[in-house]
């Protein structure tokens, strides 16, 4: 089992920047890749982020390419999503999941592991 933690959501005004964090532990050797969801209650959840844990490119929804970035400390276990230029169709539950990548990549991973989420809104 691996255990996911989420923190740093909050309230920001168009423009602004936030950094998320997801802590990682248990069985985090079972797993590959890592990545940043959405949910959102109109729209249902969505790929942000994905990075594999060895290393690599990560992978960007396009809404969030250019704004968003996604990192990871092995050492620390922990993921990170900083969100620039925050604008108010990216309000929503973020929720970090780790799991395996498939031949299609992180992208396209089975995601075994979730968060709880932390809410990030945005507006003026």
């Amino acid at each position: 089992q691996v255990q996911l933690v989420e923190s740093g959501g909050g309230s920001v005004q168009p423009g602004g920047a936030l950094r998320l964090s997801c802590a990682a532990s248990g069985a985090t050797h079972s797993t590959d890749c890592m990545g940043w969801f959405r949910q959102t209650p109109g729209k249902g959840r969505a790929g942000v982020a994905y990075i594999k844990t060895s290393g690599g490119n990560p992978y960007y929804a396009d809404a969030v390419k250019g704004r968003f970035t996604i990192s990871r400390d092995n050492a620390k276990n922990e993921l990170y999503l900083q969100m620039n230029g925050l604008k108010p169709e990216d309000t929503a539950m973020y929720i970090c999941a780790a799991g395996r990548r498939t031949i299609g990549g992180c992208r396209f991973g089975q995601y075994k592991y979730w968060g709880q989420g932390t809410q990030v809104t945005v507006s003026p």
